[in-house]
C-alpha cells in the first residue's frame, strides 16, 4: 500500500502520529494508497515556509528565463513518464487510459506554454508630462494557493502552477483527497528540482479541513479553485475576509445547439464525446442538447444508436467510458436519474450496471432524457455524470433563450452550416467559451477558459491567466536638468 506524504519546506511530512486517509480505485473499489490528513500546525508550517521562500534572496536571484527553463524541464519529465503518469491518473480517477494519456500531453503543454512566457511578461510606460517618467511593472502576488479538484488533477495542477511559477510566486497545492496520485508524482520531481525549498509545496487531506484552513489563512495572497459552486462560494467568503483575490472555475450546464442544417454526423459525435468524457464528470460537459424541431427525432435516434454501442468498463481496459469516482457521487447521480424517470422519458440508459471482474466499481449507463420541463432541477442543476437532457427549439431566438436559461455559462457548442446564424448565436449566448462546429478544440491550452454567472470568476489557460498571479505597480520618476 503506497503511503503518500506531503511536501512541506522541502521535506516529506507524514508519520505514524499522523491521520492517514484511504484512496480508492473507482474501477474496482479497492484501496490503492493513503494520504496524510494535514493538521492545522502543518498548514501553518507550509504557509510560513512559502513566505520565507518567496522573500528569500535565493528566489529573487532566480531570473525569469531560469524559471522558464525549469518549467521546460518539467514538461520533458512529464512526457518521459507518460505511461506511468497515465496509469496513475486512470487508476486514481477511473477515466479511460486514452483520456489520461491526453491529460498527460496537455499537462506537458501547459508547462511549455508558460515556460515560454516567463521572460515575456511586460509592463508599460505612460506619457504624463515632460520631466516625469511613469512606468508600470508586473510583480508576483506572493504565496498562491491552488485547490485542485478530483476529476482532472494532472491537467488542473499543471495549468495553474505553471503560470504561478512562471510569474515568480511561491506555490501551495492542495490536492483532492480522492485523487492525489499524479499530484504526488509531480511533487517528487519538484522536490529534486533546482527550486528553493518551500517554493512548491503539496498539502493533502480533507477539503473541508485542510483546504478550508488554507483558504482562510492570512498568509495566502491569491487562491485558484476549481470545483463546485457551493465550495467556491465558501472559498470566496473566506478569501474576502483577508481581501485576497480568487480565480474560480465552477460548475456548468453547457448546451450543444444543433441547427437543422448542421453536419449531423459530426454534431452527433461532438455531442456524444462532450457528455461521456470522464463519465460526464467534467464541469464543461455538454449536458444539454438543444436541437431544432425538424431534425429532433432523427438526431436523437442517431445519438441513441451511438450510446447503445459504447463500451463501459475499468479505465485501465481503455473503454469508451469509465466509472463514477466514488460511492457518494454514484448514489447522487442514481437518485437524480430516478427523479428524471418521473419527470421525463429515458431514451437510453438510466441504470447502474455491473462490469465483470470489476464488481466493486461504480458504473452507470450513459443516459439520454427527453421530455423534461426546462425549469426542472434535472435540467437546471449540474448532475456531474453521463446524463444528457434534450430540448427542442424552433428558431435562433428560442435556442439562445434556452441556452441562457440556467445559472451557468461555461461552454456552448453551436452546430450549423450558416455562418450568419453561427455568429449571431455566438454573440448572444452567455458563455465563457463558444465552439462552432466543434466542442473542446484540442484541449485549448492557448484559449482563455472560465465562465459567466455562477460558472466562476476570472480566466485560466492562455496568456491571460498570467495576470491571475501578478499585481501592477506604478512607478513615477521625476527628473530635471
Amino acid at each position: 500500500m503506497k503511503k503518500i506524504p506531503m511536501l512541506i519546506d522541502g521535506e516529506w511530512v507524514g508519520g505514524d502520529s499522523d491521520e492517514w486517509l484511504p484512496v480508492y480505485n473507482p474501477s474496482n473499489g479497492e484501496m490503492i494508497a493513503e494520504i496524510v490528513n494535514a493538521t492545522d500546525n502543518q498548514v501553518e508550517e507550509a504557509v510560513a515556509a512559502a513566505r520565507r521562500a518567496f522573500e528569500s534572496a535565493e528566489w529573487r536571484a532566480f531570473k525569469p528565463y531560469e524559471r522558464g527553463q525549469l518549467l521546460y524541464e518539467m514538461a520533458a519529465f512529464i512526457r518521459a513518464n507518460k505511461e506511468r503518469l497515465s496509469r496513475l491518473e486512470t487508476e486514481d480517477v477511473g477515466k479511460p487510459l486514452f483520456q489520461a494519456e491526453s491529460d498527460v500531453e496537455a499537462a506537458a503543454r501547459y508547462f511549455e506554454f508558460y515556460a515560454g512566457a516567463a521572460d515575456k511578461s511586460f509592463g508599460d510606460s505612460i506619457p504624463i508630462e515632460d520631466g516625469l517618467l511613469d512606468v508600470t511593472v508586473l510583480e508576483p502576488m506572493g504565496v498562491t494557493l491552488h485547490i485542485v479538484p478530483w476529476n482532472y488533477p494532472l491537467q488542473i495542477i499543471s495549468r495553474s502552477v505553471a503560470a504561478a511559477l512562471a510569474t515568480g510566486n511561491a506555490v501551495i497545492v492542495k490536492s483532492a483527497e480522492d485523487t492525489p496520485m499524479t499530484a504526488h508524482a509531480l511533487t517528487e520531481w519538484f522536490k529534486e528540482s533546482k527550486l528553493p525549498k518551500g517554493i512548491f509545496q503539496h498539502i493533502t487531506g480533507v477539503g473541508s479541513e485542510a483546504g478550508a484552513k488554507l483558504a482562510s489563512h492570512p498568509g495566502i495572497n491569491q487562491i485558484t479553485f476549481t470545483g463546485s459552486v457551493k465550495t467556491g462560494s465558501s472559498i470566496m467568503q473566506a478569501a474576502a475576509k483577508n481581501i485576497v483575490p480568487v480565480t474560480l472555475e465552477l460548475g456548468g450546464k453547457s448546451p450543444n445547439i444543433v441547427y437543422a442544417d448542421a453536419n449531423l454526423e459530426k454534431a452527433a459525435n461532438g455531442v456524444l464525446n462532450s457528455i461521456i468524457q470522464n463519465a460526464g464528470q467534467t464541469c464543461s460537459a455538454g449536458s444539454r442538447l438543444l436541437v431544432e424541431a425538424q431534425i429532433k427525432d432523427k438526431f436523437v435516434t442517431m445519438l441513441k444508436e451511438r450510446f447503445q454501442t459504447l463500451k463501459i468498463g475499468a479505465g485501465i481496459e481503455n473503454p469508451d467510458m469509465g466509472p463514477i469516482l466514488n460511492k457518494r457521487q454514484y448514489e447522487q447521480i442514481l437518485k437524480k436519474l430516478e427523479q428524471a424517470k418521473k419527470e421525463g422519458q429515458i431514451v437510453v440508459g438510466g441504470n447502474a450496471i455491473t462490469v465483470a471482474g470489476y464488481e466493486g466499481g461504480f458504473y452507470i449507463e450513459p443516459t439520454i432524457i427527453d421530455g423534461l420541463n426546462h425549469e426542472s432541477t434535472i435540467a437546471q442543476e449540474e448532475i456531474f455524470g453521463p446524463v444528457l437532457s434534450v430540448f427542442t427549439f424552433h428558431n435562433p431566438e428560442e435556442a439562445i433563450r434556452l441556452a441562457n436559461s440556467t445559472n451557468y455559462g461555461l461552454v456552448t457548442g453551436i452546430w450549423t452550416a450558416n455562418i450568419d446564424v453561427a455568429h449571431y448565436t455566438a454573440s448572444r449566448v452567455e458563455s465563457g467559451q463558444v465552439f462552432i462546429n466543434s466542442y473542446g478544440a484540442a484541449g485549448g491550452i492557448q484559449m482563455p477558459f472560465g465562465g459567466y454567472k455562477k460558472s466562476g470568476i476570472g480566466r485560466e489557460k492562455s496568456h491571460l491567466a498570467l495576470m491571475n498571479y501578478q499585481q501592477i505597480k506604478n512607478i513615477a520618476i521625476k527628473y530635471e536638468i
